[in-house]
């Protein structure tokens, strides 16, 4: 029995091939069903499916015939043409495999490195398979490892602390300015794809009260629902400012939209409490002279660069130590997994085997009434003797292929010839 992944990533297909391939909440149950009766070579399988990846994690009574019915799979269920996918696939299989998935659920692998959302991800798409009775040992045995792995190196590395995006870079400043989110008011000045972006990991963290500015009064509209907010009118925004804790700006404007006149005034309204600015527009929106306010922070676009930077290279160096973990932890399931296939496969064929020994040697005795009881025993050692000589080069070979796929073809050959349960 095999494990393998078979799968997608943001690394080996574009998103429009990703989005063909995409499995909703609501196909996976029936998708499970279907590999469950048309494909009995895949014993177990998980399907994961997220704006980055598709991937299925399966255990496998045939690898040969599991991987192409698993391709086939693909092709059918998505109404592809056969080998299309060929140059975006990828396929790992046990040593890789098992190590895919703890990179996966660590988010080793995530186009953010240390982002969290994936372990929630993995988690929930185990738990479907799970109840659909989809999984069974190896494969829940496998993914509370992943799990247990994850777990692991967050709390023994800092892989997850530093921010490398500009989002994330934003929420990691307010909150040594403000301490806590919760409760603060924001500003979004501009309403394009830079600034929605920045503003939903900063709505993740915390912020309930969302207001949008901009020139084009219904698009600030359109953001603002979208956000669950309010929309200000662009020549109110001076008159409005002194409400908002933070206010990130990123429009086209030629020149400074935001004076250090106006945030001057602002923040004696506010009785100087803090203000926080991210200005991540080209040109800048807000005038630099801001930063010389007592109370007033102000990041551009070249500050949060040098704050990403710097915290890519320690999430760098914090990987190096996760990779560790994920090679230890990776050799300590195939030694379980070796322990709960090779010896049980053994176990079965010598007790087949000696069932059927000591069934014929009953018939032999029972034919030849005159023996005496040394002759019994020699024939008793002489029919054990030949059955453990016979059994001894595959008991050998099976062990030897210890953490080796090759073994699991060795099992299944066993298993199917000698027609084991």
């Amino acid at each position: 029995m095999g494990i393998i992944v078979l799968g997608m990533n943001h690394n080996t297909a574009d998103v429009g091939l990703r989005e063909r391939l995409h499995f909703s909440p609501s196909q996976i149950p029936g998708a499970l069903e279907l590999l469950q009766a048309k494909y009995p070579s895949v014993q177990e399988k998980v399907i994961l499916s997220t704006c980055n990846r598709v991937e299925i994690y399966a255990s496998l009574y045939d690898d040969l015939e599991g991987i192409h019915n698993l391709k086939e799979f693909f092709y059918r269920f998505h109404e592809i043409p056969d080998g299309s996918l060929e140059n975006s696939l990828y396929l790992y299989e046990l040593e890789k495999a098992v190590g895919h998935l703890f990179r996966v659920s660590s988010s080793l692998d995530s186009m953010l490195v240390g982002e969290p959302q994936i372990l929630g991800q993995v988690k929930k798409a185990y738990e479907v398979a799970r109840d659909h009775h989809a999984t069974g040992r190896v494969l829940n045995q496998l993914f509370e490892k992943a799990f247990s792995v994850a777990k692991r190196i967050r709390t023994e590395t800092g892989i997850a602390e530093n921010a490398v995006s500009v989002g994330y870079a934003s929420i990691e400043l307010a909150r040594k300015i403000f301490g806590t989110l919760e409760g603060k008011s924001i500003m979004l000045i501009g309403a394009g794809e830079m600034i929605e972006l920045a503003s939903r990991n900063l709505l993740s963290s915390g912020i309930q009260t969302v207001f949008v500015s901009n020139r084009n009064f219904a698009r600030a509209v359109e953001l603002a629902e979208t956000l669950g907010g309010n929309a200000i009118r662009f020549d109110n925004l001076e008159y409005e400012l002194d409400r908002f804790d933070i206010v990130i700006s990123s429009t086209g404007a030629p020149r400074p939209i935001v004076k250090k006149s106006i945030v001057e005034k602002a923040m004696q309204e506010r009785r100087n409490r803090p203000m926080f600015f991210i200005d991540i527009a080209v040109p800048r929106d807000i005038e630099p002279e801001v930063n010389q306010i007592e109370n007033v922070y102000l990041y551009d676009i070249d500050d949060l660069e040098k704050v990403t930077e710097s915290n890519r290279r320690e999430r760098e160096r914090e990987g190096l130590k996760a990779e560790e973990i994920v090679i230890s932890e990776v050799h300590r399931f195939l030694s379980w997994l070796d322990s709960v296939e090779a010896f049980p496969t053994i176990a079965a064929l010598r007790d087949q085997a000696e069932v059927i020994r000591k069934a014929e040697l009953e018939k032999t005795l029972a034919r030849w009434k005159g023996l005496t009881d040394e002759e019994r025993r020699s024939l008793e050692n002489l029919t054990s003797s030949i059955v453990n000589k016979i059994l001894h080069a595959p008991t050998v070979n099976l062990k030897q292929q210890k953490e080796n796929n090759e073994k699991f073809s060795y099992l299944a050959a066993i298993r199917h010839l000698f027609n084991l349960k």
